[in-house]
């Protein structure tokens, strides 16, 4: 079953100098049949936002760089669009389209409201994530599995949402702490989390901007504990519980500016 058959997907891909990367990767998420699929340069140097529209893609422009801004550009666009669900993915072909349905099923099926790919399980490719950052992962995932009593095992940018319960956790990291921040709040709001071992590949196209140098790893990793450490102890708890559709509970809150202070931090992709 085609992805036109179940409520609107739009699939986001964040996407700086990724232009051979997405030359492969884009033709094959097309037999999977998205609503749209958005892909959102930011500020690239490279053709990246010409493959991607050549590609049938629909290109949208952050030029302020940062993992999270971008993340957030494609959020609006999909939400102004009417999607109901969305997937994030990287534009680095690490990700595999194959396991798109995987990652939809959980929240199609009103079992998860966040599903999470990991990329250190079974499935994924020997050496496809770097010792450097397959550490910081373990570190910040047993931190929050800690926290928040539940299980976690990777802080994977592969995660299927629905466009209500993500608009509902008002996201304000905009550098690495992105995907931090979501599970964060998602576990704070108590949202039904479910993590699958996915395909994860080593990148199709060039070296990674982040685990790919030691000073893109220490930069997200000071990013990702130190967001994790902000909304396990610092961040305000007090506000109202609201129902809302595909998930239990939600915190309508009124979050301190934290990312404001990461602006000059953390500018580029992983």
């Amino acid at each position: 079953m085609g992805l036109s058959d179940t409520p609107t997907v739009a699939v986001v891909i964040p996407a700086l100098n990724e232009a051979e990367a997405l030359q492969s990767m884009l033709p094959s998420l097309l037999p999977y049949q998205p609503d749209w699929i958005i892909v959102v340069d930011n500020n690239s140097t490279d053709e990246t936002a010409a493959v991607a529209r050549a590609a049938g893609a629909l290109v949208v422009h952050e030029p302020q760089r940062g993992y999270g801004r971008a993340c957030w550009r494609g959020f609006q666009t999909a939400r102004e669009l009417g999607a109901d669900i969305l997937l994030f993915m990287d534009g680095d072909g690490s990700d595999d389209p194959s396991d798109l349905s995987l990652m939809l099923e959980p929240v199609l099926a009103g079992r998860a409201d966040l599903a999470m790919g990991s990329r250190v399980g079974s499935r994924a490719e020997r050496g496809s994530v770097p010792p450097q950052a397959r550490l910081g992962n373990w570190m910040v995932s047993h931190f929050i599995s800690l926290f928040y009593h539940i299980s976690v095992h990777d802080i994977g940018s592969f995660r299927a949402i629905r466009t209500a319960a993500l608009d509902n956790l008002a996201m304000q990291e905009m550098t690495f702490g992105w995907p931090v921040e979501m599970l964060s709040k998602a576990a704070r709001a108590r949202y039904r989390i479910v993590e699958m071992d996915i395909h994860y590949r080593h990148r199709s196209h060039g070296h990674s901007k982040v685990a790919g140098t030691l000073s893109g790893s220490v930069r997200a990793a000071y990013h990702m504990v130190r967001t994790t450490l902000y909304y396990a102890f610092f961040a305000p708890t007090n506000g109202t519980i609201k129902r809302m559709p595909g998930s239990r509970f939600a915190w309508e809150q009124s979050l301190m500016q934290s990312g404001n202070e990461q602006a000059a931090l953390g500018r580029e992709h992983v």
